[in-house]
């Protein structure tokens, strides 16, 4: 077993522990001495390891970020970074700036179908954690939960301050950024536009569907507005980091016929 296989694998083991441990202790849940003791000497084992590995992969590469991506998987690397960046969002969306738009860009926004869904989600969350703080009759459990519960609230408006911080952008030379918060983003330069045109669609399946012929949707609220027709296929990235190729892209947009038109009007001669 390889060095950097091994960190994965401790990596794996140890940190939904340490999690549990880090929830109970901001709960208030004083577990057992031998079992803090415990779950830390084995998380300390695991950062010694993973910082021995690190250091060698440095010592090969001569880059730090080229050490961390070969160390930590990517889909645990781009969720990490996808929250880091949701949380931020909060910020950006509190102060009403707008992620990657440019004076003289059409920012397309793209929340209007599933805005009404996350703040039911929202509104569902908050009234199950008042409803447990009722029905769990154990303090120690209703504070792991409180906490459980919290996290879940934010994460639901981190996800959509991403999606409003972070639209859909034409450029004035008809670049299109395709995004979905901070978990898709993908660019489509002008010369591989062959036809964007106005189209609904409710096509069934995941946020990222690939169909065998190369047919690219992001669906959001189970719908898409826009099909964008491509000269050449376009590499792009999952969210957890896979990689595919599209030859056609069909996404939504609240406003679509004037993405569109922003399109067609950036090729014009």
């Amino acid at each position: 077993m390889s060095a950097v296989r091994a960190a994965r694998i401790a990596a794996v083991a140890v940190m939904p522990g340490e999690l549990l441990l880090v929830l109970c202790l901001a709960a208030g849940v004083r577990p057992p001495g031998w079992a803090t003791a415990a779950a830390e000497a084995l998380l300390l084992g695991a950062l010694l390891l993973e910082a021995w590995v690190l250091c060698s992969l440095r010592r090969r590469t001569g880059s730090w970020r080229a050490a961390v991506r070969a160390a930590v998987p990517e889909p645990v690397l781009r969720l990490l970074l996808h929250e880091l960046r949701a949380t931020a969002s909060l910020g950006r969306w509190i102060a009403r700036r707008e992620h990657g738009v440019r004076p003289g860009d059409l920012a397309a926004r793209y929340t209007g179908p599933q805005t009404a869904m996350m703040y039911g989600l929202l509104f569902v969350s908050v009234v199950e954690t008042a409803a447990l703080a009722v029905l769990i009759p154990w303090p120690a459990v209703h504070r792991v939960v409180l906490v459980l519960d919290v996290y879940g609230v934010l994460l639901v408006l981190a996800l959509h301050a991403a999606c409003v911080t972070r639209p859909h952008v034409v450029r004035a030379d008809g670049t299109l950024r395709i995004r979905y918060g901070a978990l898709f983003d993908l660019t489509v330069p002008p010369d591989a536009v062959a036809s964007a045109r106005v189209e609904r669609r409710y096509p069934e399946g995941r946020l990222v569907t690939l169909s065998d012929d190369g047919v690219l949707d992001l669906i959001v609220g189970g719908q898409t507005t826009v099909t964008l027709e491509l000269n050449r296929p376009l590499d792009f990235r999952r969210p957890l980091g896979a990689r595919a190729r599209a030859r056609t892209v069909r996404f939504h947009a609240d406003d679509p016929r004037a993405l569109v038109t922003a399109l067609r009007q950036a090729a014009a001669p």
